[in-house]
C-alpha cells in the first residue's frame, strides 16, 4: 500500500469537479489540490506560458512526495501533458484523451462539436486524438471565452450565459453535430442549459468519471493504491485568496473544503 496523496491541479476551481469524482470513485485515497487563481484564467494566454505554469506546479507537487499528478484543467493538460509525462518522476494523467474516446464512442453521426477555451481549441489537441481513434470523424471547435466568467459570477444560471450558450452553439448545429464535448472543467455546472439549448438529440461528454477511473487504474495497475479500508483525505493550496477560492470552491466541489493554504508563486517557480 502507498499512503502518498495524489496530486491534482487548475489554473481555478473549475477541476474540482474532476476531484469530487476521484473523491467518489478512490474514497480511501488522499488528494492534495492545487487551483492557480493568482495567473487565472489559463484560456486566454499563450500555450507555451500556460506549459511552463503547468511544469511549474507538476514540479510543486512532485516535490510534495505526490504518487500521480492529475492535470485536472484542459488548457494545461492541451499545452503541457507530454512535458509533463517526460518531466515528472510519478505518473501524469490528463482530462482530454479520456473526453475523446467517450465522444468518438458516443457519435452517430460521427460529427463532434468541441466547447472550450481559447488555449483549448488552439492547442488542437482533440482534434489530433478524435482523428487518432477515427480517423473518419470531424470535429468542430467553438472557442468559447465569455462562458468561465460567467460560471464563476454570483449568478451562473442568468440569462446572460443561456444567451452566451446558445450563441457557441449556433455554430455546431449548423454543422449537424449529434455528440459535444464540454471540454473545460467549469462546464458541467451549467449541464442544464447545455441540455437545453442542445436538446435530447445531442449527446454532451464531460468525463469526470472516466478520467478518475483512469486515475484508480493507473494507480492499481502501478501498484500504488491505499488501503481501501480507510477514508481518505483532501487538502487544498492555492496562489490566490484563499477566503475566496474557499467559497467559490465549494459550489464546484459540492463538498466542504476546510481550511486552504496559500503557496506563493515563487514557490512555484522555485520548485
Amino acid at each position: 500500500m502507498d499512503p502518498r496523496p495524489v496530486g491534482v491541479f487548475d489554473s481555478g476551481v473549475g477541476g474540482l469537479t474532476v476531484l469530487h469524482e476521484c473523491l467518489v470513485t478512490m474514497p480511501h485515497e488522499d488528494f492534495v489540490y492545487l487551483g492557480d487563481h493568482a495567473r487565472l484564467p489559463y484560456g486566454p494566454r499563450p500555450l507555451a506560458e500556460i506549459r511552463r505554469f503547468a511544469r511549474e506546479i507538476g514540479g510543486y507537487l512532485e516535490a510534495q512526495d505526490v504518487k500521480l499528478v492529475l492535470v485536472a484543467c484542459n488548457a494545461a493538460t492541451s499545452a503541457a501533458l507530454p512535458q509533463l509525462q517526460e518531466e515528472l518522476e510519478v505518473a501524469v494523467v490528463g482530462v482530454i484523451t479520456p473526453e475523446a474516446h467517450a465522444a468518438v464512442q458516443a457519435t452517430r453521426n460521427r460529427r463532434i462539436g468541441l466547447l472550450a477555451t481559447q488555449a483549448t481549441v488552439e492547442a488542437g489537441r482533440y482534434a489530433e486524438l478524435v482523428r487518432t481513434l477515427d480517423a473518419g470523424a470531424e470535429l468542430v471547435p467553438v472557442a468559447c471565452p465569455r462562458l468561465v466568467p460567467l460560471i464563476e459570477s454570483d449568478d451562473p444560471f442568468a440569462a446572460e450565459t443561456t444567451g452566451a450558450v446558445r450563441e457557441y452553439a449556433a455554430p455546431l448545429k449548423e454543422a449537424g453535430v449529434d455528440t459535444v464535448i464540454l471540454g473545460c472543467t467549469h462546464y458541467p455546472l451549467i449541464r442544464p442549459i447545455f441540455q437545453r439549448v442542445f436538446g435530447r438529440g445531442v449527446t454532451l461528454v464531460f468525463s469526470a468519471e472516466e478520467t478518475a477511473r483512469e486515475v484508480a487504474e493507473t494507480l492499481a495497475r502501478k501498484r500504488l493504491e491505499n488501503d481501501e479500508s480507510r477514508e481518505g483525505a483532501y487538502r487544498f493550496l492555492t496562489t490566490g485568496d484563499p477566503g475566496a477560492f474557499r467559497s467559490l470552491g465549494e459550489r464546484f466541489l459540492q463538498l466542504p473544503l476546510g481550511d486552504v493554504e496559500h503557496v506563493a508563486v515563487a514557490d512555484l517557480v522555485t520548485a
